[in-house]
C-alpha cells in the first residue's frame, strides 16, 4: 500500500526516539510509505552516545541500561541484532551499597539475589516466584495501555497487579532486613516519586523480573545502537529517515494521511496548531513536568573503586542507601528541595565494554532527582554521596560533563526543565497519560496522534509507546489490524 491522490506519503513520525522509531516501523511493516524526522544530526531522542567528555570516551548522554529495552516485546520480535545490536550482560545487573561494604545485588539468577539479602532471601523468592519464566506473557500485558486494549493473560496480569498496585512502602513490610528493602527502594525510585505512592511497588517488581528474565544490559557501542539499529530496520522496510530537520509545524511537513508525533504534550499543542480545538491545546499546555535529573557524566582513569566488591562487577550501582535516606531524597524533591544527600542512579557501562574508553579508561555516570528547572550545580553534593561508597573516586577524574535541567532540556526539547520522563509518574500518572483517556494516543483530530513517552506504557527505552500509536493510527486512518510481531 502506498501515498495516493492528494498525499504525499501515507505516513509522517516527527522526532526519532525509540518510540518514533518504533511507531515508524510499525507502519512500515504494514506496507505504508513512511518519513520519519528528526531535528538532531543524528536519530536517537533519549538513546544517544556521544564523545562528552574527551576524545575516545563515549558517553550515553541519557539512558545507558536498559532492562525493558532488552525485554521489550517489540525490540525482541525485530532483527535489530541484524542491523547491530548487540546486549552486553554486566556479571551483576544491580548492586546497591552499604555502609559496611556489603551490598545487595540483583542479577540474572533468583539464588544469588536472594542471597545476597541475608534473613530476607525466602521473602523475596516468594515475591518473585510466580512471574519466574513467564516475562514474555507479562511484558505483554505490562506495557500497554491500561484501557482500550484487553489483556492476553488476565490471571497472570491479576496476579501481577494485586502487589504491583502497592506503594513500594507497603510492599517492603515483607521484609525485615535492610538489604532487601533498600534494593526495593532503588528499583521503585527510578520514577521519581515518594516510596508511598501507589503503583511504586510494581516499578520496582518489573525491574526486578526484568533482571532475573532477560537482564540489565548496555548495547554494544552505547545507546545510539539501539536507534541505530530501529533506523536501519526502518530504511529496509522501505522507510525514510530524514535528520538534521526540526519542524516547527505539521503545516511544514509533506501531506500525509496520518502524522504521529513523538513529542511531550506542549509540544504536540505548537506543531499541530489550529488542527486541533483551543480547549485540548489549553489542556495539553496546562500538564505538568514531572520532577528533573541532574547528570554528571565522567571520564575516569581507572574503574570506580566502590568498597563493595559486587560493586565493581555491576553495569548499575544505586547509591542511597537505606529505604528511609531514599524516601526522604525522593520527597525533599516533591517539595520542590534538593536533598541535601541525594538517591543516586549511576551507570559503568564499561564493566562489560571496554571500547567505550581508552585503554585503562572508564566512562562513568550518575544522575541524582532535583525539582523541575532547578538551577545550581549539584555537582559536589554527587561527587560527595559517591565517594561515601568508592572512596578515591574524586583522584580519578579526568574529565566531567554537568548537564543540569536547563542543559538537559537544551540537548532534547522534549525534557522540559529537565523532566525526562515525558510528565509526572506518581500515581495514576504512570498509567493514564498524558490525560485520562480511553485511547491516549488519539487526539481530537483523526490524522494527528501522540506516540512519546507522554503516553503508556511510560518512560524507558522500550519502543511500546510508539508501537501502540502506531497500531491506533493504522486501524483508525488505514483500517488495517496487524497482527502482533511476537505472534510470528
Amino acid at each position: 500500500m502506498g501515498a495516493a491522490g492528494r498525499f504525499d506519503v501515507d505516513a509522517v513520525v516527527v522526532g526519532t526516539g525509540p518510540n518514533g522509531l518504533a511507531a515508524a516501523v510499525t507502519l512500515a511493516e504494514a506496507g505504508l510509505s513512511v518519513v520519519a524526522y528528526e531535528a538532531g544530526d543524528t536519530v536517537g531522542g533519549g538513546a544517544r552516545t556521544e564523545q562528552l567528555t574527551l576524545p575516545g570516551f563515549w558517553h550515553d548522554p541519557c539512558s545507558a541500561v536498559h532492562p525493558l529495552g532488552a525485554g521489550s516485546p517489540v525490540f525482541r520480535a525485530w532483527p535489530l541484532a541484524r542491523h547491530g545490536l548487540h546486549w552486553l550482560h554486566p556479571e551483576v545487573a544491580l548492586a546497591h551499597p552499604f555502609p559496611d561494604g556489603t551490598a545487595a545485588t540483583l542479577t540474572r539468577s533468583v539464588a544469588q539475589t536472594a542471597a545476597s539479602l541475608g534473613v530476607d532471601a525466602a521473602a523475596y523468592r516468594r515475591l518473585v516466584g510466580p512471574f519466574l519464566g513467564r516475562w514474555d506473557e507479562l511484558a505483554v500485558d505490562v506495557l500497554r495501555p491500561p484501557l482500550g486494549v484487553p489483556p492476553r493473560h488476565p490471571l497472570l496480569l491479576a496476579r501481577f497487579g494485586l502487589p504491583s498496585a502497592a506503594p513500594a512502602a507497603l510492599m517492603a513490610r515483607r521484609f525485615a532486613g535492610r538489604h532487601a528493602r533498600g534494593l526495593l527502594a532503588g528499583l521503585a525510585g527510578h520514577v521519581s516519586a515518594p516510596l508511598s505512592t501507589l503503583g511504586t511497588g510494581g516499578v520496582a517488581l518489573m525491574f526486578a523480573l526484568a533482571a532475573h528474565a532477560v537482564g540489565w544490559p548496555v548495547p554494544r557501542g552505547g545507546s545510539q545502537q539501539i536507534s541505530d539499529a530501529l533506523a536501519a530496520y526502518l530504511c529496509e522496510l522501505g522507510g525514510k529517515v530524514v535528520t538534521g530537520h526540526p519542524v516547527g509545524s505539521l503545516d511544514e511537513l509533506p501531506r500525509a494521511r496520518a502524522y504521529l508525533l513523538d513529542v511531550v504534550p506542549r509540544h504536540l499543542a505548537a506543531l499541530a496548531g489550529g488542527r486541533l480545538p483551543d480547549t485540548y491545546r489549553r489542556r495539553l499546555r496546562g500538564l505538568r513536568p514531572g520532577p528533573a535529573v541532574f547528570k554528571v557524566d565522567y571520564a575516569l582513569s581507572g574503574p570506580v573503586p566502590w568498597t563493595a566488591p559486587a560493586c565493581r562487577q555491576a553495569g548499575t550501582v544505586h547509591v542511597g542507601p537505606a529505604m528511609a535516606d531514599i524516601d526522604a531524597s525522593l520527597r525533599a524533591v516533591g517539595r520542590g528541595a534538593a536533598a541535601g544527600a541525594p538517591f543516586l542512579i549511576t551507570a559503568q557501562p564499561g564493566v562489560v565494554d571496554p571500547g567505550r574508553a581508552p585503554a585503562g579508561g572508564h566512562v562513568f555516570w550518575a544522575y541524582a532527582h532535583v525539582p523541575n528547572g532547578w538551577e545550581g550545580d549539584y555537582t559536589p553534593v554527587i561527587e560527595a554521596q559517591v565517594e561515601r561508597f568508592a572512596p578515591g573516586f574524586g583522584d580519578l577524574v579526568l574529565a566531567r560533563s554537568v548537564a543540569g535541567p536547563a542543559e538537559v532540556q537544551r540537548r532534547s526539547p522534549n525534557y522540559v526543565g529537565g523532566d525526562i520522563a515525558g510528565g509526572r509518574c506518581d500515581g495514576l500518572h504512570l498509567l493514564f497519560r498524558p490525560t485520562f483517556a480511553p485511547v491516549p494516543y488519539a487526539t481530537p483530530h483523526p490524522a494527528v496522534f501522540l506516540c512519546s513517552s507522554s503516553t503508556p506504557p511510560g518512560p524507558g527505552v522500550h519502543g511500546m509507546c510508539g508501537y501502540h500509536a502506531a497500531r491506533v493510527a493504522l486501524r483508525r486512518v488505514f483500517g488495517i489490524r496487524q497482527p502482533a510481531p511476537w505472534d510470528g
